[in-house]
């Protein structure tokens, strides 16, 4: 992921020497990610140290250096410290480095779908996070690609989002149903007292007549 931002003056640079990384790990589990809690991400500003050989796969995995980081404490130490700023891209930020990192499609996969007491559907992450969905925590439904693929999200902090796996979105389009939204049919899910749309009803039937064409 490319960046214009070329400062590097504040830290080591991950990205060219791999002591770097280790510093990078100890200062986020010293800053809380290895707890419990969540770092206050949003509150650092520190200065840019280059881009990182990382990507978050369209399946939710982590590779540094084109090899795959199987070690699932070691992925959740990292999300920990994501974050995706204004200008659309994604960091590992600490208290005195920021590093950007590629993210292909979502910064989490969600994997598990629930429901809480009052109704309102909850989503688990591969990395362990728990969201329930409400006005802080939208799903949003885009449509894209050559087959028109129905691709939902859902916020999870800040910037970040979770993308449904295919079984959890088949799920969820199953607890689907027709909603009237100012004069327009339209499929949706429920949350709670909320309503999610997915598409136009209409559009709904067109497309599940293409794909059983």
């Amino acid at each position: 992921m490319a960046s214009d931002n070329s400062d590097t003056s504040s830290s080591r640079d991950p990205a060219q020497d791999p002591s770097g990384l280790e510093e990078l790990l100890r200062r986020a589990r010293e800053n809380g990610g290895g707890g419990k809690g969540l770092p206050p991400v949003d509150k650092w500003n520190p200065d840019f140290c280059g881009d990182l050989d990382m990507v978050i796969k369209r399946d939710g995995t982590w590779f540094y250096n084109g090899t795959p980081i199987g070690r699932a404490p070691l992925v959740r130490l990292f999300s920990t410290i994501l974050r995706k700023d204004e200008d659309g891209k994604t960091y590992l930020v600490t208290p005195v480095e920021k590093v950007g990192i590629t993210v292909e499609d979502a910064h989490f996969l969600a994997v598990e779908m629930g429901e809480d007491d009052d109704g309102r559907l909850t989503f688990r992450t591969n990395v362990g996070d728990v969201v329930t969905v409400d006005d802080d925590h939208p799903i949003r439904f885009d449509i894209s690609g050559e087959n028109d693929e129905l691709k939902p999200y859902v916020l999870v902090r800040g910037r970040l989002e979770a993308l449904l796996a295919r079984p959890v979105m088949y799920e969820l389009v199953e607890r689907g149903e027709e909603i009237e939204m100012d004069g327009r049919t339209m499929f949706g899910v429920r949350s709670g007292k909320q309503v999610f749309p997915m598409m136009p009803a209409d559009e709904l039937a067109t497309q599940v007549a293409k794909d059983n064409a």
